[in-house]
């Protein structure tokens, strides 16, 4: 067979060769001599099983950025009738010393701090925190001033089903009745094993105080002890209890003349 020399096409014996393309490239779709080169089994083989190794670890991931915001959800939850209960607590402590430096009122922990003034019946077995606030918000609507008696207590939640027991924050703002009042009851928290509050005298922490007896000042301090119900998942010896400690400012005032405290 003669060989035809072609410059746009070169054909020889048993093949057929193809010019480059103006970009170097060659142009094996036109030649129909030859066809072009596909993927081998082994490469797809390697190909899949990298995919797979990619995916695998991408849905690793995106399940442990799942969990971890459910997890990230569920304590923000958990964390925020805490923190509110504990900043009320926290106001109403400061507040009971009223303007211009005096006591509110009388403040009693413990033993002494049974509700018995606002009719209450502790029914967590464990006394509470008794006291004068000046935190009352005046309103035109209603004749009270800014006194209120605050009790904190823990009580069985509503649903007997429900762990543990609640925090309520009990309120009495008509300080002048000569009758047993029906106090106002704020739910704070819930999910609580035990409450504890403790006084600090200037040189240890007592858990009872009373103004109205021998205790004629207000602590310098008091300590709020708050154990949650622990969780399955947690266990009862992991869970630590939630404490604060809340200064009480007050001012001592003496007689000029004597020096003497009244």
């Amino acid at each position: 067979m003669a060989e035809i020399r072609n410059p746009k096409l070169l054909v020889t014996r048993g093949a057929v060769a193809c010019p480059p393309s103006a970009f170097g490239l060659r142009r094996s779709d036109f030649c129909p001599g030859r066809s072009p080169r596909a993927f081998t089994l082994i490469e797809m083989l390697l190909a899949v099983a990298i995919c797979a190794i990619v995916l695998v670890a991408i849905n690793g991931v995106f399940a442990t950025a799942v969990r971890l915001r459910d997890k990230t959800s569920e304590t923000i939850e958990d964390a925020l009738p805490v923190n509110r209960a504990l900043d009320i607590m926290r106001r109403d402590l400061k507040a009971t010393v009223g303007p211009g430096g005096f006591l509110a009122g009388d403040f009693k922990c413990g033993a002494q701090a049974m509700g018995a003034t606002m009719g209450l019946s502790g029914e967590a077995g464990s006394a509470g925190l008794d006291f004068f606030t000046s935190t009352a918000a005046i309103s035109d609507r209603v004749p009270w001033g800014d006194i209120q008696e605050v009790f904190y207590e823990l009580k069985a939640p509503a649903d007997r089903n429900e762990a543990g027991m609640d925090l309520v924050r009990c309120i009495n703002r008509n300080l002048l009745a000569t009758t047993t009042q029906t106090p106002e009851i704020q739910w704070l928290m819930g999910n609580v094993q035990t409450l504890q509050f403790d006084c600090y005298d200037g040189t240890q922490w007592r858990n009872t105080w009373d103004t109205s007896t021998g205790d004629t000042n207000l602590p310098m301090a008091v300590r709020i002890r708050i154990q949650l119900v622990a969780k399955q998942a947690e266990g009862a010896g992991n869970l630590q209890p939630l404490e604060t400690v809340v200064p009480l400012v007050s001012q001592t005032r003496t007689d000029p003349t004597t020096g003497a405290t009244p």
